[in-house]
């Protein structure tokens, strides 16, 4: 049970991340879209991510669906205390991915389309903020229920982690686009990426202080033997990644920054791992406790080791044949 259960630990922290790093940077293209003076532009961002946006959220419903299965308590227990920005935030996406396709076939409406484009992009950032930051600051368990009340996703620290969300997913946005436009539009993002990396990595540094408050025992992950040493080793790295963002800015690179943007997500992400371990529905339940019975776990295990390599060969066959520049005189994908 316990060695199972911490498997399936990774393999859902996998898919969530995986999830934020291929949708974070799609939706970053959607709230930088009235950055966009002309439909050629606008054009040309959503040509970026036409082809591939859909199967990014493939692992959103890889993520909420594994947690179902597997972690059946924790689901049981993070659904009502997070329904409302969970709610706000698929309607969003539904919105979004609507506005893909019907802004093609309309001029009359097409700046409502292009309102929802963005509207959708910047809620569903924030939600996921708010929910990322509900959840670190804990939720009240009570009788393997959910004994919080019903506006308790909604906090100072909850805000900021869903401002530090959206401002991370337009520095991803930005240098995505770095990376796959040229000219005028390029030269913007560029513009865009210097001062949104300074706001994401003041967030990160804001929220990195904050967090240790939220419970002791994240005070203990950190300041104790052996997670002491990760708070030599996690500074570094940031540091390292943000000299490599920065530079990468500075000369021009086309792929290094969006590179260096991913990694400063992927470490964000382990930060909140070792502040969580070994809970999953911090401060309250483990992931031994939440996890369902041995047979369940193997169970599921045997088809999700056949599918994740599916899907990691389906996206990466579908990156490396949209891979390159995008050329504004291409119609829609």
């Amino acid at each position: 049970m316990f060695e199972l259960s911490f498997i399936w630990a990774g393999i859902i922290a996998f898919a969530v991340l995986t999830y934020v790093i291929l949708d974070g940077f799609d939706l970053g293209v959607g709230i930088l879209f009235p950055t966009a003076p002309n439909e050629r532009e606008k054009a040309t961002m959503m040509n970026s991510i036409a082809p591939i946006w859909d199967g990014n959220e493939t692992w959103l419903v890889m993520g909420g669906g594994g947690l179902f299965a597997v972690f059946p308590l924790a689901y049981a227990v993070i659904m009502p205390a997070l329904y409302m920005p969970i709610i706000l935030m698929l309607l969003a996406l539904i919105f979004r991915g609507v506005a893909f396709e019907y802004r093609w076939r309309t001029e009359r409406w097409k700046p409502v389309w292009d309102a929802a484009f963005f509207g959708g992009s910047i809620v569903a950032a924030f939600m996921q903020g708010i929910a990322l930051g509900a959840l670190v600051q804990g939720i009240d368990v009570a009788d393997r229920a959910y004994a919080g009340g019903w506006w308790d996703w909604l906090s100072p620290f909850s805000v900021l982690t869903g401002v530090a969300v959206v401002i991370g997913y337009a520095l991803l946005g930005a240098t995505w686009l770095i990376m796959k436009t040229t000219g005028d539009l390029q030269a913007r993002m560029q513009g865009f990426a210097w001062r949104l990396a300074i706001g994401t990595l003041g967030f990160i540094g804001l929220v990195s202080i904050l967090t240790p408050f939220q419970d002791p025992q994240y005070f203990e992950n950190w300041f104790k033997f052996p997670g002491v040493f990760f708070s030599v080793v996690m500074p570094a790295a940031m540091l390292a990644t943000t000299y490599m963002l920065f530079t990468g800015l500075k000369a021009g690179k086309d792929v290094q920054p969006f590179l260096a943007t991913l990694t400063l997500f992927v470490l964000c992400f382990i930060g909140l791992g070792i502040s969580f371990y070994p809970h999953i529905v911090p401060p309250s339940l483990t992931i031994a406790e939440a996890a369902a019975p041995d047979k369940s776990l193997r169970f599921a295990l045997v088809g999700t080791v056949v599918l994740i390599p599916m899907i990691l060969a389906y996206t990466a066959y579908a990156y490396w044949v949209f891979r390159g520049k995008i050329d504004p005189d291409e119609g829609y994908h």
